[in-house]
Parts: structure tokens; C-alpha cells; sequence
């Protein structure tokens, strides 16, 4: 859920992207009403144990999965992407796939189920497709994940930091050393372990996004912690961008705002903002992940090599 300083930016620099339509076709794309497009609140409740499954969820996300089509815009790249089986991440990864990338996932064992639905529509793309379960809040398995997709992948020049956690809590009172600890681990840590052991691998060229959030200019009382690891999300993507720009490695931070994914389900509204999940925008309704999708394709493109330290927002006309 994010927040857009450069939204302006972004939309002229992705306006090629969007769509990923080929011009041969560019004119029988008909126009969509956006308020229209996707499910609108009310949503009914519904509730999963963290960290939830998108093929649980009613009405299930749009990750891309029958709507994004590629142009071949990453063929030959190589990418990770944490938090891959579904939200973001997932649209990532199909829509990279289809871009022609070779790309690794990896997410919470629990979510085996969600994540072999998008291994296998990455597969049918004829490009490398690989699962690495386990957990971020592990910097052992951190470097791990690192070395075993470059070692499937053939090298990496694409690393997406998506996971998240995101659990509300009406008070501070209400949130437990434990659960924040989590948080952090997920939100902060798990991103500073798989940079460290990426670096060593990207060459001039390559390119790290990371997922942050409206919730880092304008966050939720409800959200306390999670709310200041997005914060920091944005922070790190520009300082990081300012270390390794002369490098040739660009960084830069993607920032939904209310997006319907597991995230809501399992602990990150209540049931009371679930069933008016979006309905705040000035599109009145939640955004969907494959709308996203086309953002984390254009960072990732060669043709965005002057952008570095950008936070590309995508929040519905909600605040920024």
C-alpha cells in the first residue's frame, strides 16, 4: 500500500509500458473506465491465518494471469523476487516472465499452493521458473535464497525486495515485542540480507525495486509498525540509489496504495476497513496487483536508466 513521490514522473516514463500492447495492435485497444474495471467495496468479510493465499480470497486478485500480455522487454534477465507467490510480487513475476526474464521466487512455505500456480503459468512462458520457499526473517536463509537463484538462474541482475507483514493493531499497547520483532525481521531485515548478497553479483546494468507504501507519507493509526518499516523502504531505496548509482545500479521503490491482496485477509485490516477496502480512492475502489505490474516492468527496463532513487507511486487518487 504506497505512496507516490514522483507519481507524475511515473506516469509519463510508463506510459510506453502500460498494457504491454505491441504497436501492431495499439489500435484496437479500447479505453477503460478505471472505476469500473475491478471489484468495488463491499467486499464480504473473510479471514485467513497470516500470510494468507490470494486463491482463497473472494473476489480472487488480478495478478496478470490472463490479462498481462509481454512484448519480450527483459528477455535474457535474470530475477528474484521475494514475496513472489502472490500480491505484487506474483504480478511481477508473471509479467517479467512474460517480458521473457528468467525469474526466481520465494515466499513462506505456508503458501506452496499459490506459489506452483505461478511457477507454472511462468513456465508456459518457456523461460526458467524457480520456487524457493523458506523464511526472511532468517539472514542464514537470506543468503541462501541469493545463492541458490543465481546458481539456478545462471547469474541475477533483477532483485525485487516485495515481502511484507502487515498485521493491524488498534493501539501499541496491543502489539507484542514478538509481533513487531517480526515485522521488522520481514520488512527491514529480510531486504539489508538480500541486498548485502546480491551486490556482489549485479553488474552495471542491473537493478534493485523495492515495495514500499502510502503508508510511509501518510500512515494509518492502525499500522504503527508496519506503517515506519515502509518509511524506511523509501529511505533506503534513495540512499541506496546514491551508493550504488556510480556503479551503474539503479534502485527504486514501487508505492501501492490500498491493493486487494492476502496482506488484507490475514491480519492486515480489520473486518470493518475489509469490507470498504478502497473505497476511499478517488477511483472508489482497491487497485488490483496487475496494475502494478507494468511499474515494476518499466523500473526493470533498460529504458528507464536514468531513473535511480525514484518512488513511483500507485494509490488510486488517494493521498500522497
Amino acid at each position: 500500500m504506497a505512496a507516490g513521490l514522483g507519481t507524475t514522473l511515473a506516469a509519463a516514463a510508463l506510459a510506453p509500458a502500460f498494457g504491454a500492447v505491441n504497436n501492431k495492435t495499439m489500435e484496437n485497444v479500447k479505453l477503460e473506465d478505471p472505476t469500473t474495471k475491478y471489484p468495488r467495496p463491499p467486499f464480504q468479510e473473510q479471514k485467513q491465518e497470516w500470510p494468507g493465499l490470494a486463491s482463497k480470497m473472494t473476489p480472487k486478485p488480478d495478478h496478470g494471469e490472463i490479462s498481462y500480455k509481454g512484448s519480450g522487454r527483459l528477455k535474457g534477465r535474470k530475477a528474484l523476487i521475494t514475496g513472489g507467490d502472490s500480491g505484487m510480487g506474483r504480478a511481477a513475476a508473471i509479467a517479467y516472465a512474460r517480458e521473457g526474464a528468467d525469474v526466481a521466487i520465494n515466499y513462506y512455505p505456508t503458501e506452496e499452493a499459490d506459489a506452483q500456480e505461478v511457477i507454472a503459468l511462468m513456465k508456459k512462458e518457456g523461460v526458467k521458473a524457480i520456487a524457493i520457499p523458506g523464511d526472511l526473517r532468517d539472514e542464514a536463509f537470506c543468503k541462501k535464497l541469493v545463492d541458490e537463484a543465481v546458481k539456478q538462474l545462471g547469474g541475477l541482475d533483477i532483485l525485487v525486495n516485495n515481502a511484507a507483514r502487515q498485521q493491524t493493531q488498534k493501539s501499541i499497547l496491543d502489539i507484542t515485542s514478538e509481533a513487531f520483532d517480526a515485522t521488522m525481521k520481514t520488512n527491514i531485515y529480510a531486504p539489508f540480507w538480500t541486498t548485502k548478497a546480491a551486490l556482489p553479483h549485479l553488474k552495471p546494468g542491473s537493478v534493485i525495486i523495492g515495495t514500499t507504501s502510502e503508508q510511509a507519507t501518510d500512515p494509518s493509526g492502525d499500522l504503527y509498525d508496519y506503517a515506519q518499516t515502509k518509511a524506511a523502504t523509501s529511505n533506503y531505496v534513495k540512499s541506496l540509489a546514491k551508493q550504488l548509482g556510480p556503479k551503474g545500479i539503479r534502485v527504486n521503490g514501487v508505492a501501492p496504495g490500498p491493493i486487494w491482496t492476502p496482506l488484507q485477509v490475514s491480519g492486515g485490516a480489520t473486518m470493518e476497513k475489509l469490507k470498504e477496502f478502497g473505497g476511499q480512492t478517488a477511483l472508489g475502489r482497491p487497485g488490483q496487483p496487475v496494475e502494478l505490474a507494468s511499474i515494476y516492468v518499466q523500473l526493470a527496463a533498460s529504458d528507464a536508466s536514468f531513473s535511480t532513487g525514484q518512488i513511483y507511486g500507485a494509490n488510486g487518487g488517494g493521498k500522497a
